[in-house]
């Protein structure tokens, strides 16, 4: 029993003492720390939205052939595709989110 209130007084001190050197921390360092994470950050948020892209019109193709397959006529169904694919321009949704919330 008395192992335990020992550590547990060890480890409210240990975090007491990181806690004083969070609080004292520079703040120009922690600027440079977060400066030096934005290009991978960048580089893999570019990635993934590359990969969005590419699956989105990866369905849409599987979407209008699915249509056509099913009876649909062409131009029908590159409307329903045209449609379909609205959901994934990102760039142009947010935008468009924006505009409506000013």
């Amino acid at each position: 029993m008395s192992m335990t209130k020992k550590k547990d007084k060890n480890s409210d001190a240990d975090m007491s003492k990181k806690n004083k050197e969070m609080e004292n921390a520079d703040p120009v360092k922690w600027f440079g720390m977060i400066i030096s994470f934005i290009p991978s950050l960048l580089v893999k948020s570019g990635g993934a939205f590359l990969r969005f892209k590419r699956q989105a019109k990866k369905g849409g193709k599987i979407f209008k052939k699915e249509l056509i397959n099913q009876g649909l006529d062409r131009k029908t169904a590159s409307e329903l595709t045209e449609i379909y694919l609205k959901g994934s321009r990102l760039i142009q949704s947010m935008i468009k989110i924006r505009s409506i919330s000013k």
